[in-house]
């Protein structure tokens, strides 16, 4: 694949159900975006210049080059525009955890979609709402009708919707990652590089955030939990050695082992390490070969130390989780009864 040098390259990018750092993350790369400008003509990136999805609508299926689309998909509106930037865009990357895995969205997924809103607008300690108002797909105003997008059952990776190209993980990115992948689309395009396979995963590594890790791991036995605010924990020794949970050894590397470096445990936002599907479960199998007993009810005891295991082990992946198939299995869209009411 290779582009006129005449005519720059189209880069869109696009921000779904996510809290929009990744968005932010690109500038990380800091004086480079300099170089990103030069080398590609920007058509969508609605969270910095004031492009329209009408825009994007009137262009030809694949004028697109490049679209980094980040977030996972919660709502209509999020399926809407990843079919459209996928018929627009030649290549079609899930940019960040979120696309990538499901994320932080994807934690709803543990339980029901009228749950979830009941929590929203009802149940929760900071909800003042007496009339337990909702929000509805369509309401008329003196003005017309104003229109909502139908909130999913389940949350679902881009991946999941429609087909990806390339996937890039990370809760963000690391500006070097980031920098990384679009250098190798802009030797691609300009320089006629090749196309990685399709389906690989960019701007990561393909060991384990604890190869990265600098620091010593001895590999003792745990016999507790504790909470990284509960001690001081040694700078130069590895962190679930000392009793700290730590998503290392069911992580992909590429980030640097920035948070591990500076004693503060990975939560493993690069997702599962290559040839593993589920990374809560390449996490529990890690655990069992540490935990320092034989006996059910102490193993239980040191367990009941882990606090939020299906927040740690998927806070990330829950999207692509194995035991969330059964979930993903039902249909992502509400049917008419499912629909909230006054």
């Amino acid at each position: 694949m290779t582009t006129d040098v005449k005519t720059k390259p189209k880069l869109a990018l696009y921000w779904a159900a996510s809290c929009g750092g990744c968005e932010i993350a690109v500038l990380d790369i800091k004086e480079k975006i300099l170089d990103v400008d030069a080398a590609f003509d920007i058509v969508f990136w609605p969270v910095a210049v004031d492009f329209k999805v009408k825009d994007v609508e009137a262009m030809a299926d694949g004028e697109i080059d490049v679209c980094l689309f980040n977030g996972a998909i919660r709502n209509s509106d999020n399926e809407y525009m990843a079919g459209l930037l996928r018929r627009k865009a030649k290549i079609l990357v899930a940019f960040g955890s979120c696309a990538y895995e499901g994320c932080i969205p994807a934690l709803s997924n543990t339980t029901t979609r009228a749950a979830t809103l009941d929590w929203a607008y009802r149940d929760s300690p900071s909800t003042d709402n007496p009339d337990d108002t909702r929000p509805q797909e369509e309401t008329e105003v003196p003005e017309g009708t104003l229109h909502l997008p139908a909130f999913w059952e389940t949350v679902r990776t881009l991946g999941q919707v429609v087909d990806v190209d390339y996937s890039v993980p990370g809760c963000p990115p690391q500006a070097h990652q980031i920098w990384g992948v679009l250098e190798a689309v802009i030797n691609i395009l300009y320089h006629g590089a090749p196309l990685p396979p399709k389906g690989s995963i960019l701007g990561a590594g393909d060991k384990t955030c604890c190869d990265e890790c600098p620091r010593t791991r001895e590999e003792k036995k745990i016999s507790g939990f504790v909470r990284p605010h509960q001690i001081i924990p040694d700078p130069d020794k590895c962190l679930l050695d000392q009793g700290i949970l730590c998503m290392g050894p069911a992580t992909r590397s590429g980030c640097g082992g920035l948070c591990v470096s500076v004693g503060v445990p990975c939560r493993g936002c690069y997702g599962p390490p290559p040839n593993s599907r589920d990374q809560g479960t390449k996490m529990v199998a890690a655990l069992a070969s540490v935990i320092d007993s034989e006996d059910p009810e102490e193993i239980d005891r040191i367990l009941d130390g882990i606090v939020d295991p299906i927040g740690t082990f998927y806070r990330f992946s829950m999207g692509t989780a194995t035991l969330a198939g059964a979930r993903r299995g039902v249909s992502a869209h509400v049917s008419a009864d499912e629909r909230v009411t006054p």
